[in-house]
């Protein structure tokens, strides 16, 4: 075992003996985040600033409070995101964005690392906290998403607080539709001009205009994992300002938006949903490091001595192996990097069954926190934090 522990620790791998695991007090943490994009210190008034950053600091005291309690994470990151649906300034619940015919449209999701059953709704329009809709699917009945008149249709059935759909409405986020509508309108009046005058409208590789972008970020979610060693995770959004026909984006899309699995991670991302989608982001994260971890062991493996018969002396087991920090933050920040490669812009949030939590994003800002038992504690905003 001496010579197994010597030979990890040349390879930088953070391996235990069993006695040692078995003996630690069991460990826990919890990452969130309230939406990337353009998040620039020009933009926020000192005011709002202070406001978000607090809001964050308390969901993510009540979600630590849960875990550090006992509770389980998937209690912990449904109370955490319920905290910023209630807040006007995320993306989700009360601070919902518009669609362009004025309403307010909600998609949501959660998943069970320990089981993978998984719950999601799309379109919503009257259920006061999404969060709790995409739980009921999932614990209740027998589908993974729901969508629409008949999403809402269960919620009440499920006893959800329900809301009149004026709720909802914020000013600035109805302003912002107004400025969007304007500004699409007069750019299609240009797009026909152009065409009728052969004139050519250019716009960046991924079709992507500064408009559009000053438009996308949003979305909160949450993801934990327990003294138990189950990892949750959960995502809700209003979409993105202006969305039209039914537009459905990665948050309630099991794979793209939201992601767990207890033998990889814990995924909630944020961003632009339909690069989120074609990567499977969450999923493609949490399967790297599936791999990643088996290959690492492989590694291991080779360091152990043989003895006379050319027979390995010791055999590395998982259940005394894990990823270090470094590991899981260069696999995360691998499927950023690939998605800005196709266009997409956005982050993600997550946690392991070895206790790490942190993000990635490739955007000016992302709001974002977390902590756990090792007395960890960041909130931040912007990308130089």
């Amino acid at each position: 075992m001496k010579r197994l522990f010597a030979a990890m620790m040349a390879l930088s791998v953070a391996v235990q003996p069993l006695s040692a695991l078995d003996t630690e007090e069991p460990t826990w943490s919890i990452a969130i985040h309230g939406g990337a994009g353009v998040i620039k210190r020009a933009n926020l008034s000192a005011e709002r600033e202070a406001a978000i950053r607090a809001k964050l600091d308390e969901a993510l005291a009540k979600g630590s409070e849960i875990l550090k309690s006992g509770g389980t994470s998937m209690d912990a990151i449904t109370a955490t995101i319920m905290i910023l649906e209630n807040d006007p300034n995320f993306n989700a619940g009360k601070g919902a964005v518009f669609t362009w015919e004025g309403k307010n449209e909600l998609d949501t999701s959660i998943m069970d690392g320990k089981t993978r059953n998984a719950g999601a709704a799309a379109g919503v329009q009257y259920t006061k906290n999404p969060i709790l809709l995409a739980r009921a699917v999932m614990e209740n009945s027998r589908h993974v998403l729901l969508s629409g008149a008949g999403a809402d249709q269960f919620s009440r059935e499920q006893g959800l607080e329900q809301v009149d759909p004026q709720y909802f409405y914020t000013q600035s986020r109805y302003d912002s539709l107004q400025r969007y509508k304007a500004a699409q309108t007069k750019r299609e009046a240009e797009k026909s001009a152009a065409k009728t005058s052969s004139i050519e409208l250019k716009t960046d590789a991924a079709g992507l205009d500064a408009l559009g972008r000053d438009y996308r970020f949003g979305t909160v979610g949450a993801v934990a994992v327990d003294k138990d060693g189950n990892i949750a995770a959960g995502t809700s959004t209003g979409g993105t300002t202006g969305k039209r026909w039914g537009r459905v984006g990665d948050s309630p899309i099991i794979g793209a938006g939201t992601y767990a699995d207890n033998r990889s991670c814990g995924i909630s991302a944020t961003g632009t949903g339909e690069y989120f989608i074609r990567l499977a982001v969450a999923q493609e994260i949490c399967s790297r490091l599936r791999h990643r971890f088996r290959r690492e062991i492989d590694k291991a493996q080779l360091t152990v001595p043989k003895d006379a018969d050319g027979n390995y002396t010791y055999i590395v087991h998982a259940s005394e192996f894990e990823l270090n920090e470094k590991q899981v933050q260069e696999e995360a920040d691998a499927v950023i990097a690939e998605l800005g490669d196709i266009g997409g812009d956005g982050g993600i949030i997550y946690v392991t069954p070895f206790g790490h939590s942190g993000f990635s994003f490739n955007t000016e800002g992302m709001y974002r926190a977390r902590g756990g038992s090792n007395g960890t504690k960041v909130i931040a905003i912007y990308g130089d934090e």
